[in-house]
């Protein structure tokens, strides 16, 4: 692996699939928020929530629900928002492993940020469950403005006028959206997707950007 340390003034971190890891709770609210309607008769999984990661809130009840009428999927998409919020507020994610070693590290040599393609209050969800907010310089998501992740990932880069920023990710969504706000990018390759090429490293756990960055 090649070292990058010195390359870059600020970190923008995905958040599921390279922080953490929601989705069974996440498959458990959404199974709530389904049972509280009568049009939907679907088994919600971990790995139907996996396969949508990293597309915008919308977007993932057209990919999940392409059936309901827009009424229809805009209700269900409210019910499991909240749903969401309320489980994940008890129960939370899965931190992935060297997080919070890793971070501290990284503080030091870098501004950190998020930006995720998250409904509004869940990355506040992230900070809350993990403890780890005071990491972070600042954080943009879907649910903001309802902007695309790449627009977000360029907010964060003018707002905090970072002159070399990097962004990390999990999926070909997030490698998309680096590429098209001009920020050079690192494959979390222990999250959900994959990335074949274009990506400036790879890492396979989150604790190798101690010996990267």
């Amino acid at each position: 692996m090649t070292a990058l340390k010195n390359k870059f003034d600020s970190i923008i971190f995905d958040l599921d699939g390279t922080l953490w890891d929601s989705s069974g709770n996440v498959a458990l609210a959404w199974q709530d928020a389904i049972n509280q309607v009568d049009y939907v008769d679907e088994l919600m999984t971990r790995d139907k929530v996996r396969s949508i990661t990293g597309l915008a809130y919308n977007v993932i009840f057209d990919t999940l629900f392409p059936y309901l009428d827009l009424e229809k999927r805009n209700e269900l998409m409210a019910i499991c928002a909240k749903s969401e919020l309320d489980i994940l507020h008890s129960k939370g994610g899965d931190l992935y492993p060297g997080l919070d070693e890793t971070l501290r590290y990284l503080v030091k040599k870098y501004k950190l940020f998020i930006v995720s393609n998250c409904q509004a209050g869940y990355i506040e969800v992230f900070f809350k469950i993990s403890g780890m907010a005071h990491y972070f310089s600042g954080h943009q998501c879907y649910g903001t403005k309802g902007n695309p992740k790449a627009e977000n990932i360029k907010d964060i880069v003018n707002d905090h006028q970072l002159a070399a920023p990097v962004y990390i990710g999990d999926t070909m969504g997030d490698y998309d959206a680096a590429t098209k706000a001009g920020v050079p990018f690192i494959f979390a390759n222990y999250g959900f997707g994959k990335v074949e090429s274009g990506q400036m490293a790879t890492i396979n756990t989150f604790g190798e950007l101690i010996t990267l960055l």
